[in-house]
């Protein structure tokens, strides 16, 4: 079973960048979860979807993978883009694009 590593992303509820500095190990599923026909429940047999180990560096859980035996994949994490603008850019007159109302 195939684990992969990478550091998730910032939670859109929060403006935070808490938990986003860790780095996590999950096993990526090896079948697909089945539907129960009776009352529509999902449900899987494997039990290692079930698993997520948080690391504090990448380094640190390439190495838990490697001790261990565990096949895996980094998944690089992208660099976040904010954009330079202030409230006062909401009022300038060479405004890119004029105001609707």
């Amino acid at each position: 079973m195939v684990a992969r590593i990478y550091s998730p992303a910032k939670t859109a509820t929060q403006s935070g960048r808490g938990k986003a500095h860790d780095w996590v190990l999950e096993f990526v599923p090896e079948q697909a979860r089945s539907i129960e026909p009776l009352m529509g429940y999902t449900s899987s047999t494997d039990m290692k979807q079930q698993v997520r180990l948080r690391f504090e560096t990448q380094d640190e859980a390439i190495a838990y993978a490697k001790k261990n035996g565990i096949a895996y994949r980094v998944e690089v994490q992208r660099e976040r883009r904010v954009p330079k603008i202030a409230y006062s850019d909401n009022f300038k007159f060479d405004r890119y694009m004029p105001w609707t109302h």
